[in-house]
């Protein structure tokens, strides 16, 4: 019986069983380490406060809806008319 064949196959399997052990190390040890540093850092300064878009349908919410519409109709935007349009 050859047992080369063997010998080859068994060391495939552990060198890639190893090489699995020390990555599932590696992201342990990167996870201890960033729970660890996640404490110490600083807060960080509040961020300007957004503003919230006004209410209503704005022109340019009406020029992408006409842009939509004339490519899904396959025709040119002047070719459509919008009377009104109101927000759900």
């Amino acid at each position: 019986m050859d047992y080369s064949n063997l010998f080859v196959c068994l060391m495939g399997i552990g060198t890639v069983f190893v090489g699995l052990v020390c990555i599932i190390l590696l992201v342990t040890l990167m996870s201890y380490v960033c729970r660890k540093s996640e404490g110490k850092s600083t807060p960080a300064p509040a961020a300007a406060p957004v503003h919230a878009p006004k209410a209503g349908v704005g022109p340019e919410l009406i020029a992408a809806v006409s842009a939509a519409i004339a490519e899904e109709m396959g025709t040119d935007i002047s070719a459509i008319r919008i009377i009104s349009m109101k927000q759900i």
